[in-house]
C-alpha cells in the first residue's frame, strides 16, 4: 500500500501515531524488485532532499514517499517508531534516542555544511551586546537539537547555569510567534525561519560559528538497512542526494530562487544565507572525526545532566552505506 503524506507530521505526530503509520506503511509490504518498493524519506521545507526534479536527479527506478517535518528529533522519533526509512538531522536527536533497547537510528552519512544559519537572535531594540547579557532573560530554544546544545554551550562559555536563564522549550513555528510578540527575549534557532526574523527586524547576537562542528546527519532505520533490497534503494537515494548538494552549490541565485518558489520565502534572502555561510555542503561518508564529534556533543549533554548518563555513541553509525558517497 502506497501512502500519499504531502506534509504529514509537518507539526509533529505522537509516538503512537507513528506505530500507527508504521503499521499500514509501505514497508509492510514485501516488494519483489526495485519498482515495487517505495522508500520512506523525510525532509524538511526547503532542505536539499526537497529538490531531487530541480537537480534532474528524480528519476529513481523505486518510489519515494516524501513526509515534510519541522525538526531533526521528529525525524528521529519516527525512524525509531518505524515510521520512515531515511530521513537528517543533526549530531543532537540520535543521542537521546541511543538508550532505547528498540533503539532504529543508524547514521549513515554526513552532511556537512553551514552553521552560519545557527544563530541567536535578539530584537532589534535589545540592549544585549554579549550572551552574558541574557542572565535572566527567557531564551526559546527547540529541545534535543542543535539549538538545544549551542543554548547549553552558550551558558557554559559565559560561566552561566541553566536556572540563570528562563529556558522556554518551542518548536521553530511556535518560536517565530513567541520572539514575534514579545514572549521571549532571545531565541536560539535554525533554518530559513531566521533569515525571516532578520527581515522583521531581528538581530543576530551570535552565530553558531565555533560551537557546531558543521556535521548534519542522514539517518536510516536499521531494519531498512537490513534488508537488501531497501539497503540498495538507501544507498542509490544518498547518490542522489549527494549530487543534489552539488548542484546547489554551482548557482546560488539558481538555489535560491528554487527555495523561494518551494516555501513562498522571497529568494533574496536566501541568497544571503546563501553568501553567508561558513562552508559549502558536501554528502559525505562516515569517518571516524565525524563520530568523536558526535561523541563530543553526547559527553556535554551527560555532564550537564540533560541524559540519563553517558552514551557512547558509535554504536549508532552504520557504514554500510558508504560505497555510495566520496569520503572527502
Amino acid at each position: 500500500m502506497m501512502l500519499s503524506r504531502r506534509h504529514l507530521l509537518a507539526g509533529g505526530l505522537s509516538v503512537a501515531g507513528l506505530s500507527a503509520l508504521a503499521a499500514c506503511s509501505p514497508k509492510s509490504s514485501a516488494p519483489g524488485s526495485l519498482e515495487d518498493l517505495t522508500l520512506r524519506a523525510a525532509t524538511y521545507r526547503g532542505n536539499l532532499d526537497a529538490f531531487f526534479p530541480q537537480a534532474g536527479v528524480a528519476d529513481t527506478p523505486y518510489k519515494v514517499a516524501k513526509s515534510e517535518f519541522a525538526g531533526g528529533n521528529l525525524i528521529a522519533e519516527a525512524i525509531n517508531a518505524g515510521a520512515l526509512d531515511i530521513g537528517g538531522m543533526s549530531e543532537i536527536p540520535p543521542i537521546f534516542v541511543a538508550g532505547s533497547p528498540s533503539n532504529q537510528v543508524r547514521i549513515v552519512a554526513v552532511l556537512q555544511g553551514d552553521v552560519n544559519n545557527q544563530v541567536v537572535l535578539v530584537p532589534k531594540d535589545s540592549k544585549a551586546q554579549a550572551f552574558a547579557d541574557l542572565k535572566g532573560k527567557r531564551i526559546g530554544y527547540v529541545k534535543a537539537t542543535t539549538s538545544h546544545y549551542i543554548l547549553l554551550r552558550l551558558l557554559d562559555e559565559a560561566g552561566l547555569a541553566w536556572s540563570d536563564i528562563k529556558p522556554v522549550a518551542l518548536s521553530p513555528q511556535d518560536g517565530l510567534a513567541a520572539f514575534s510578540s514579545g514572549a521571549i527575549d532571545a531565541w536560539v534557532i535554525y533554518g530559513v525561519v531566521v533569515q525571516q526574523a532578520r527581515a522583521a527586524g531581528a538581530r543576530v547576537l551570535r552565530t553558531a560559528l565555533g560551537i557546531l562542528s558543521g556535521n548534519y546527519l542522514v539517518a536510516a532505520a536499521k531494519s531498512a538497512l537490513d534488508d537488501p533490497l531497501r539497503r540498495q534503494a538507501l544507498g542509490d537515494y544518498l547518490g542522489r542526494y549527494a549530487k543534489v548538494a552539488q548542484w546547489a552549490n554551482a548557482d546560488d541565485a539558481r538555489w535560491a530562487q528554487a527555495r523561494s518558489v518551494a516555501t513562498n520565502v522571497p529568494a533574496a534572502l536566501y541568497l544571503r544565507e546563501f553568501r553567508e555561510r561558513s562552508a559549502p555542503t558536501r554528502l559525505l561518508r562516515i569517518s571516524d572525526a565525524a563520530i568523536a564529534s558526535q561523541q563530543g556533543v553526547a559527553d556535554a549533554f551527560a555532564t550537564a545532566g540533560l541524559i540519563p548518563g553517558k552514551v557512547d555513541v558509535r554504536p549508532l553509525w552504520d557504514d554500510r552505506l558508504s560505497g555510495a558517497l566520496p569520503d572527502k
